[in-house]
């Protein structure tokens, strides 16, 4: 079984100034060394805005564009949410982009009340699974990791990655909540969050973390600062530890009613 290679960005964010985001971001992906996967925060291109009326872009538009391009020049897929208009309606959308320039797509599914999220956009109705470089992976967008349900493993994903925009005020929650889902879905998680204060005034302490699947901390970068991090993922260590502990077998059976399930080979 192949590894997987990940590389992420802490970073702190531009408020709502896409091409001063776009600048940095390109700076820093095209300096990296070799990965498979970059994986950006929540909105990086312009802060956990809830002014998508002036922020977003239509999902053909120029951010989306450079992404794409950038992704084909770098030739590591790029991931991570921006602010996007789809058919009158504004999303905070989970973008998986190929060198080859082939698209996935999550649009996050909990939108947080206590930021205003759902006034200002849509909530997404599928939960997706990525297929890529024989890698399952579920992406899923910061307020969905309080929800355990919607990402529960039932043998689909290996790897489940959570883009953020998270408080420090809430630390103690996102770092506790990264752990417990790799743990009880036996898989690999990536949680990458942003540094630096918002036009809200809201300070966040990165906490980008990426976890085995047996809970241990694999990478846990420096709070308050920015960093750019790599990992590599072992699949056959992953196959080997549930084989040996195969807890997903007691697993209780349940499902999501009217919920859209949608993979994605890339």
């Amino acid at each position: 079984m192949s590894n997987l290679t990940l590389s992420y960005l802490q970073i702190d964010l531009a408020w709502e100034n896409s091409q001063s985001n776009r600048e940095a971001i390109e700076a820093e992906i095209l300096a990296l060394d070799s990965c498979d996967i970059v994986i950006l925060p929540e909105m990086f291109l312009t802060g956990f805005t809830m002014s998508p009326e002036t922020c977003a872009e239509p999902i053909d538009g120029e951010n989306v564009q450079w992404l794409i391009g950038l992704a084909s020049r770098s030739g590591k897929a790029l991931a991570g949410s921006l602010s996007v208009l789809v058919a009158g309606e504004y999303r905070n959308r989970f973008l998986f982009i190929t060198p080859e320039g082939r698209v996935a797509r999550y649009d996050k599914r909990h939108l947080f009340t206590m930021g205003d999220e759902p006034n200002h956009y849509t909530a997404g109705e599928e939960r997706v699974i990525i297929h890529y470089k024989e890698w399952r992976i579920m992406p899923q967008v910061c307020y969905d990791l309080r929800f355990p349900v919607w990402s529960r493993n039932c043998d689909e994903y290996d790897l489940l990655i959570y883009v953020a925009n998270w408080p420090a005020a809430r630390r103690p929650a996102w770092r506790s909540l990264l752990q417990a889902r790799a743990i009880e879905n036996l898989a690999y998680v990536v949680g990458v969050n942003r540094v630096g204060t918002d036009g809200n005034g809201l300070d966040y302490a990165g906490d980008s973390q990426v976890v085995s699947f047996d809970g241990e901390l694999l990478k846990d970068s420096e709070p308050f600062q920015s960093r750019i991090e790599s990992v590599s993922l072992n699949k056959d260590a992953l196959i080997d530890y549930r084989s040996r502990f195969p807890a997903a077998a007691d697993r209780d059976a349940f499902t999501l009613s009217g919920v859209k399930r949608r993979i994605v080979e890339l």
